[in-house]
């Protein structure tokens, strides 16, 4: 019978799912600054017979943005490898109709020029950063609240993240705010959806139980992957704090030091 458990899994594993920011880098100034061993980390991947995707809820640039910084720091990664919520939520925009009031950070509207936002019947918030003005948010929630049937999606529910001058609001707090002014409830674009795991796995043509996600969210990461019926790995970089190891809701599969640390784990139990 296979090992169920970490490490013991990775022998059957198929393909491995790793977030960005606070996995691979931190992000900050300039380019921000790859992990130690990350870069080395995801060329062992690319290297083995395992399929690698990356899965993040970065929406304060286009995919192509992040991409090309990322290439500058070394990593080996292209677009078509990228899942992110903004051309997730695209999709569901044009399946359903609908015409956006956008709430993002400046360098993700390359990614809604397909998308008609005339007399908006929905409203889409991201990681805005400085942009969540009073005035912002407040025009957001005069779109929503004069809507019959407002709705409104979130490209994550995360809490915070990290860059290299601390810990930073992420959207989830401004997506409460609208719920809770607005008497709704937010439809989540990107992690933890399964809808937005599941679009990682039928990309890769693999089961849930074949898969691994490593990231430093014990929520949106491991949670969201575990719920989808995947394996979750918890890395102490990034966001991570020791108060998620006594987490009550969520348990990481396990909680590794960092990325490198974890394809050591991997690949040695593969051999």
């Amino acid at each position: 019978m296979a090992d169920s458990g970490w490490p013991g899994c990775a022998k059957s594993l198929k393909g491995v799912i790793l977030d960005m920011c606070g996995v691979l880098y931190d992000c900050g100034e300039g380019d921000g600054v790859a992990i130690a061993g990350s870069i080395e980390a995801v060329k062992r991947l690319k290297a083995s017979n395992l399929q690698l995707r990356f899965c993040t809820n970065e929406t304060q640039n286009a995919r192509e943005t992040f991409v090309a910084m990322l290439q500058r720091l070394g990593f080996d990664i292209s677009v078509s490898e990228v899942f992110s919520p903004a051309p997730a939520a695209v999709a569901v925009l044009k399946e359903r109709g609908l015409r956006p009031h956008l709430l993002v950070y400046d360098g993700l509207l390359p990614e809604f020029e397909s998308v008609d936002k005339t007399n908006p019947n929905c409203v889409i918030i991201g990681d805005s950063a400085e942009k969540f003005t009073y005035q912002n948010l407040n025009e957001a929630f005069r779109v929503l609240i004069g809507l019959e049937k407002p709705v409104l999606f979130s490209l994550g529910q995360g809490r915070y993240y990290k860059e290299s001058n601390g810990l930073n609001l992420d959207v989830g707090a401004y997506m409460k705010a609208l719920e809770y002014a607005c008497d709704l409830k937010a439809e989540v674009v990107g992690k933890p959806s399964p809808r937005f795991f599941q679009s990682v796995l039928n990309d890769m043509g693999l089961q849930p139980h074949e898969a691994l996600m490593i990231g430093d969210d014990l929520v949106n990461d491991v949670g969201g992957a575990q719920n989808c019926g995947m394996k979750g790995v918890q890395v102490r970089t990034g966001k991570y704090r020791p108060s998620d190891e006594r987490h009550s809701t969520v348990t990481a599969g396990g909680t590794v030091d960092n990325l490198a640390q974890a394809v050591d784990m991997i690949l040695n139990q593969r051999h």
